[in-house]
C-alpha cells in the first residue's frame, strides 16, 4: 500500500463490489483505507 500511497492523488476504494469512498492521498492513511475497504462486509 506505501507503494500505492506514492504514485496516485486519489483512491476509489472498493468494498463487496460497492464504491466505499474515494480519498486523496495527501490527506489519508493505510488505515482510513482499511476502513473503508471493510465497510460493506
Amino acid at each position: 500500500m506505501p507503494e500505492l500511497l506514492g504514485i496516485t492523488d486519489r483512491i476509489l476504494v472498493m468494498s463487496n463490489g460497492r464504491a466505499a469512498g474515494v480519498v486523496e492521498t495527501n490527506n489519508t492513511t493505510q488505515n482510513e483505507i482499511l476502513e473503508l475497504a471493510s465497510r460493506y462486509l
